[in-house]
């Protein structure tokens, strides 16, 4: 993942506890979920109408 170890990930979770304090963690993994899922419904719904449009111009022929 990227490079990198279990060392790094635990000195940059320690960095974002120092930063944001333990009790915001889970809301900023639960705002991090909701714009990850926002995110993924956004690009599925373009691929759904660039195949629609594509579907539609060939049945136009």
């Amino acid at each position: 993942m990227f490079g990198l170890g279990t060392s790094e990930l635990l000195i940059i979770l320690l960095i974002v506890i120092v930063l944001f304090g333990a009790g915001k963690l889970p809301q900023l993994g639960a705002g991090l979920a909701k714009g990850i899922k926002n995110f993924r419904s956004t690009m599925s719904d373009d691929d759904k109408s660039a195949k629609d449009d594509t579907d539609a111009s060939s049945k136009k022929d």
